[in-house]
Formats: C-alpha cells, sequence, structure tokens
C-alpha cells in the first residue's frame, strides 16, 4: 500500500500481509476445529492456536510506520489533515461492518448502541462483538484511540527522544498493575483496551526511532532476520502455554507484562524483516504486496467468510482423508477470502483513499492506497 506522506516501502506490505494471514489462520482453525479453547498440549504450532498474535503485530506496524513518518518529517504533522486521513482510511469499511452487526443484533437494539461506533472494544454489549462475522472489528477502536494522540507522542518522542517513549510506558506498567488488582477480567481488558495496547504501538515507534536509520541501509544479515522470527515463535510457544488468552482463567499476572514482551518481540522482527539483504522471490513478492495493500478488508472480511464457508461447506469427503479434505477447505476459504477482500478494496476503500492528502511538510508523493499513510 501506498501513502502520501513516506516514500513507498513494499516490505511493510508483506508484514501487514503476514499480520492478517496470522489472524485469518487462528480463527480458521477455532472455528472449524479448536473451537477456541487453549492448545496447551499441542507443541510447534502456538502460531496457529495463539494467532490473536497477528493483532499484536498490525499494533506494532502501525507505531513503527507513523512514527517513521513523523521522523521524515522533524515531527511536522498537520493534525486536522492527519485525523482526515485517518477517517477516509478505516471508516468507510468499518461503517459498513458496524451497520452489518447493528442489523445482525436488530432484536437487541437500543439506541445507545450507536455510540458504540467509537468503542467497539468495551462494554458486553457492542453490537460488533455479538457475533463472530463482525467481532474483529473491535480493533478499529483501539486503533483510532492511537491515531488521537499519535502527533503529540510522535512530537514529544523527537524533540526529547527515545527516553519519552520508555518512560510512557513505564506508567503505563503502573496503571496496568492496578488494572490487574481492580478487573475481575484482567485478561480480556488487557487485550481488548487502550490500556492493554498502547505501549505496543509505543514500542513499533520506539523501534522505528531507534533502528529506522539502520534499516534504510538494508543491513540486517539473514542469520538476525532467522533468530527474530525464531524466537518470535518460541515466545508464542511460552504464550500457548503459560499466557494463553484462549485459557479459562479470567485473570493471570503474565498479562499485566504479555502485550509488552510479545510486541518487543514483533519489533524485532519488524526491524530484522525490513533491514534484511536479501529478497522474496519477484512472484511470492508481488503476492505479498498486493494482500498487504488489501489487508484491511482480509482483516474484517475473513470470519464472515470463514462462517459461511463452515456452515454451507463444512468439511466433506472429498478424499477420505480428513486431513487432505481440511486442508482441501482451507485453501478454498483462503482463496475466497482474497477475493472477496480485493472487491471490497476496490468498491468501498478505494474510492476514499483517493481522497486522502499529504499532512507532512515535503513527504514523498505517492499513490494512495496504503492502510497507515
Amino acid at each position: 500500500m501506498r501513502s502520501n506522506n513516506l516514500q513507498y516501502v513494499p516490505r511493510l506490505d508483506h508484514l501487514r500481509f503476514a499480520a492478517a494471514a496470522i489472524v485469518f489462520v487462528f480463527h480458521w482453525y477455532h472455528h472449524f476445529f479448536g473451537h477456541w479453547q487453549q492448545g496447551s498440549a499441542i507443541r510447534g504450532v502456538a502460531l496457529i492456536t495463539d494467532g490473536y498474535t497477528g493483532v499484536s503485530l498490525f499494533f506494532v506496524l502501525s507505531g513503527y510506520l507513523f512514527m517513521s513518518i513523523a521522523l521524515a518529517s522533524g515531527g511536522a504533522i498537520d493534525y486536522a489533515s492527519f485525523i482526515r486521513n485517518r477517517a477516509l482510511r478505516i471508516f468507510p469499511l468499518f461503517t459498513f461492518i458496524f451497520m452489518v452487526a447493528l442489523s445482525l443484533q436488530r432484536d437487541k437494539f437500543e439506541p445507545d448502541h450507536l455510540l458504540y461506533f467509537f468503542a467497539t472494544n468495551l462494554g458486553l454489549t457492542a453490537p460488533t462483538s455479538g457475533h463472530f462475522v463482525t467481532g474483529a472489528a473491535w480493533t478499529i477502536s483501539v486503533e483510532f484511540c492511537f491515531y488521537l494522540v499519535f502527533p503529540f507522542v510522535a512530537r514529544f518522542a523527537i524533540e526529547q527522544g527515545p527516553w519519552y517513549l520508555l518512560r510512557l510506558i513505564v506508567l503505563l506498567m503502573v496503571f496496568k498493575v492496578a488494572g490487574y488488582a481492580v478487573s475481575e477480567r484482567s485478561n480480556l481488558m488487557f487485550y481488548s483496551t487502550l490500556l492493554g495496547r498502547f505501549d505496543q504501538f509505543l514500542l513499533g515507534m520506539l523501534a522505528a526511532q531507534l533502528f529506522g536509520a539502520a534499516v534504510a541501509r538494508r543491513q540486517v544479515p539473514s542469520g538476525l532476520l532467522l533468530l527474530a522470527v525464531g524466537a518470535m515463535l518460541v515466545l508464542l510457544e511460552v504464550q500457548a502455554r503459560w499466557a494463553s488468552f484462549l485459557s479459562q482463567a479470567p485473570k493471570n499476572p503474565a498479562w499485566i507484562f504479555w502485550p509488552t514482551i510479545e510486541a518487543v518481540g514483533w519489533s524485532l522482527v519488524v526491524v530484522a524483516y525490513l533491514g534484511w539483504r536479501g529478497d522474496l522471490p519477484r512472484r511470492l513478492g508481488a503476492l505479498f504486496e498486493r494482500g498487504g495493500e488489501i489487508s484491511f478488508s482480509l482483516y474484517l472480511w475473513h470470519a464472515v467468510v470463514i462462517f459461511l464457508v463452515e456452515r454451507l461447506v463444512g468439511i466433506p469427503a472429498l478424499s477420505g482423508v480428513r486431513t487432505v479434505d481440511a486442508l482441501l477447505v482451507f485453501l478454498f476459504t483462503a482463496g475466497l477470502t482474497y477475493g472477496v477482500s480485493q472487491l471490497s478494496y476496490r468498491t468501498i476503500e478505494q474510492p476514499f483513499l483517493r481522497l486522502r492528502r499529504q499532512y507532512t511538510p515535503g513527504a514523498a508523493s505517492s499513490a494512495p492506497g496504503d492502510r497507515a499513510g
């Protein structure tokens, strides 16, 4: 996806697509097989059983990309234009999904449900949380809250240096400890609110501030990339065993710190991949770039496609081998999701993306189309 405010970086699209794919695989697995139960007995597949971690990658990427834009402009961001761009990027498709959610919850509708448009991640009666097909929309409210404060945080971080972001993370941690003591369901609170997630954006920003210049020189050897990815996979195995959000325990002290630890791991992966000396094969890279471009649609449409395939198709006995049949259904669901997301992007998102404008002085001008610019 391309931005009006930063030179296009294809690898950011690769990572966006990876994040969307991780969430898709997680939801497909649990909708068909896992049934949202903790998979701690299964070793080596935590990226699937606990693939909600893709949301953390999205948040880290947002922090990294926006901070890169801020650094390139010296922190000079026109606030009104920035928020306008963000609204044009997320609200058309999000509004569509929100109205679908209101329709699905017609018999339970209350006038105050309209206020959930800005807080789909809060409360027990948010319309989007009423059904699996619209449930993923909760993250949009969290991300938009980040957008509201980002230009200020970025400016102060540039003026005061990386220690400013670190101080914010420490202050958040104090409230997280208090939140754990106060909340009866602290895991859910940390998982779905800005208190639990803000440091993930901040760590993405910190990674850009500390390593952005080195990343631009593309001097990261393959060994460091493999090490970062391997460390993240090990971290996810630890999460699946001792800190899984799917655990039946509503309060786990590990969750006070876990989103922060998870974000550190993803930040290392982002830095290592963006600065990697090598390149993906051309066709694979092109696929990932296109997937990144439509990643917002992929994220908000995949659940309804998974739901319909499970209801209308299930796992038919095509080959007589259930594993093969499941793989075929998975590939069918993935292809259908990709096609529907392409249609959504071209119909709902792209016309509004053309209305965006530059919000930083002297920014690189390129064709509109990205989630973050």
